[in-house]
């Protein structure tokens, strides 16, 4: 019996455990990746784990989160990233060279390589063969000390393409469909794996859209195969000599399979407020907009700045629409400018924006009151663009840019013929706002520079032998991680600060919880189904475990963020029954029972007692050997300091 793909990769990387569907495994991690958002955290763990210099094959920082500098905050995270980086043997990726994915697959990205990265949208390296994961800070700081990242082992989905896309169907498209087919917990548990002849007619950009996205999914990364296809776009970056193929073996068996004509998509949307809300341009209908946002990480290449460029040439954006493009690198931007794309943009009326994140994570281009948004992006959370009321829908760039003109969500295939876009043969090279580390021997005279706003990892404490606490907040199915700790231009500079952060959990759903977690002094809280889908900030256990919960319970987890929360020595719970949600009420006092030794047994079915109504509730406490010892110690940073020396 043959193997996938993805068995492959996991397989030849494998440090511990062994490879049996739904057991714990330890990998070895080739590279790491992390941003500015995320990243001044797990540089702060980094360092307080002991360790001189990272032991990964390549370890690279990037600035492309908190690039507005509105007071001080943002610009001194980033100098602390950079000396740590210097000091530590990591490169230094610096602010206006671009996305760290988009710039990570141009100039670092491997086949058959295992890559994690303090982002969700990590997986984007899948679209050159790697297995590339997005995990919490915590876990990328342990993987550039040396130590393993742990996963589930993985079912795998195979999706079949076949035939080829139509005329102004995009990628984009593609993983719209698969969220539509799958959901957003459609990807739990399972690496999606794209096979089949379809594959061959997708360039390596279209690929690491889709592979991008399927974070949208749950899943814990997609994966594309390494060809030809591969080859040449390596090739063209000059970096031929990393190229392998990395393929699934012919009889390869899977876990499901899903088959997708290319040639059957149509133009898609997500609508408000879900990534798998997802419908046809017919369905949606002529709705008129307020704004078009074109970039992000899942769409800010070269190809997909030709094709917008193509649809705004000689054209005008409508009157009544804000249009921003953000390419995702210098790269990009530098060959933009060389082939007179954007010259073009600029002429039609699009606001040039700088090669970062923006307006994807709330740092500005929010839309206006009750506004109407089309946005290239990945995410359309309730609130994310930075206004409450935005009405965010998912599209590809090709129907953004139409739209842009028309004024109306607009089917792209009404423009007419394609032309066929060709990626060049030689991207433009330079790597000049990368910054190298210091050699070994000049590390010792960097000084690691910090500014007032950096504050150390909060305190934890090794797990008690019981937990009495009362419910400080219960909220319903499908919070993400933005709910819990919300982004934006506000709120991202105090990444580094988690007493002040913390100050902001929450309160997209209630405004006074953290006053109230704070005064209550610790607490658990209750949550329905796929609770922490989205991205994968630790910040998001971070402050919680700073306001004192001691547990949270819930209907299910999203993978990234149970492991954050054991990460941070924070009990995750799950219902055994999911009606008895309902016999939980805010406010309501919640006792278990020495917890600790159960913990220590091995124990995984406990009972909750609700001391104010006197109900009794099963719960499941599922946690390996290894996350036991992490929550009994208190959390992974206090476990990894003494077994990585």
């Amino acid at each position: 019996m043959g193997l996938t793909l993805t068995e492959k990769i996991l397989r030849a990387h494998l440090v511990d455990g062994e490879p049996v569907k739904g057991q714990e495994i330890g990998i070895r991690i080739d590279q790491t990746l992390t941003q500015d958002a995320t990243g001044t955290m797990a540089y702060l763990e980094f360092e307080a784990m002991g360790v001189p210099r990272v032991r990964t094959e390549r370890s690279v920082a990037y600035i492309d989160h908190n690039t507005l500098q509105n007071g001080f905050e943002n610009a001194d995270d980033h100098r602390f990233i950079g000396s740590v980086a210097k000091k530590h043997g990591i490169h230094f990726s610096r602010p206006g060279n671009g996305i760290c994915h988009q710039v990570h697959l141009e100039r670092y990205g491997i086949p058959g390589k295992t890559l994690i990265g303090s982002d969700s949208h990590t997986p984007t390296g899948g679209g050159i063969g790697m297995i590339a994961i997005g995990a919490g800070g915590l876990d990328v700081a342990v993987a550039m000390g040396g130590g393993a990242y742990y996963i589930t082992y993985p079912q795998v989905v195979k999706v079949n393409l076949t035939g080829k896309l139509s005329p102004w169907v995009a990628a984009k498209d593609v993983i719209l469909e698969v969220l539509r087919r799958l959901s957003v917990k459609g990807g739990v548990g399972k690496v999606i794996e794209y096979c089949g002849e379809g594959v061959k007619t997708l360039s390596v950009p279209e690929r690491a859209t889709i592979t991008n996205m399927g974070a949208e999914l749950g899943a814990t990364t997609s994966i594309f195969p390494s060809d030809e296809i591969t080859k040449q776009f390596l090739e063209a970056q000059g970096r031929g000599e990393v190229w392998s193929e990395q393929s699934a073996d012919p009889d390869a068996v899977y876990d499901e399979v899903v088959d997708i004509n290319l040639s059957e998509l149509v133009p898609l949307a997500a609508c408000p407020h879900s990534p798998d809300n997802v419908k046809s341009c017919e369905e949606i209908g002529k709705l008129k907009i307020d704004q078009v946002c074109i970039g992000s990480c899942t769409n800010s290449s070269l190809l997909d700045m030709m094709k917008v460029a193509h649809i705004l040439k000689g054209k005008t954006v409508h009157p009544d629409v804000s249009l921003s493009i953000a390419p995702g690198s210098k790269q990009v931007l530098n060959m933009m400018a060389d082939m007179g794309l954007l010259s073009i943009m600029i002429a039609a009326g699009a606001r040039i924006l700088e090669s970062a994140c923006g307006p994807c994570i709330g740092m500005g281009q929010s839309p206006n009151s009750g506004g109407i948004s089309l946005r290239t992006f990945n995410r359309n959370f309730l609130g994310r663009s930075g206004t409450k009321d935005g009405q965010i829908y998912l599209v590809s760039p090709e129907l953004a840019a139409i739209s842009a003109v028309t004024g109306y969500l607009t089917d792209p295939r009404e423009i007419g013929e394609m032309p066929e876009f060709v990626l060049p043969e030689k991207f433009t090279v330079n790597d000049n706002m990368i910054a190298l580390p210091a050699s070994e021997e000049e590390a010792a005279d960097v000084e690691i520079l910090r500014g007032p706003n950096i504050k150390p990892y909060p305190e934890t404490a090794p797990l008690e032998a019981s937990i009495e606490a009362p419910v400080s907040l219960k909220v319903e199915d499908n919070i993400t991680t933005d709910h819990i700790m919300p982004a934006g231009a506000k709120i991202l500079p105090l990444r580094s600060n988690i007493p002040a952060i913390s100050q902001h959990c929450f309160t997209v759903c209630d405004e006074a919880f953290p006053t109230r977690a704070k005064k209550l002094g610790k607490s658990i809280i209750v949550g329905g189904s796929n609770y922490g889908q989205g991205s994968s900030r630790e910040h998001a256990a971070l402050a919680p475990l700073y306001l004192g919960i001691k547990a949270v319970l819930v209907k299910s987890f999203a993978r990234i963020h149970r492991a954050n929360l054991v990460n941070a020595g924070i009990l995750p719970l799950t219902f055994v029954n999911e009606a008895d949600y309902d016999a939980i009420s805010q406010g309501d006092v919640l006792e278990l029972a020495d917890i600790r030794a159960k913990v220590e047994a091995g124990e995984t079915q406990l009972t909750v007692l609700n001391k104010t109504t006197g109900k009794e509730i099963p719960v499941l406490c599922e946690l390996t050997g290894r996350t036991k010892d992490i929550m009994l110690a208190g959390g992974l940073l206090d476990y990894t300091r003494e077994n990585l020396k």
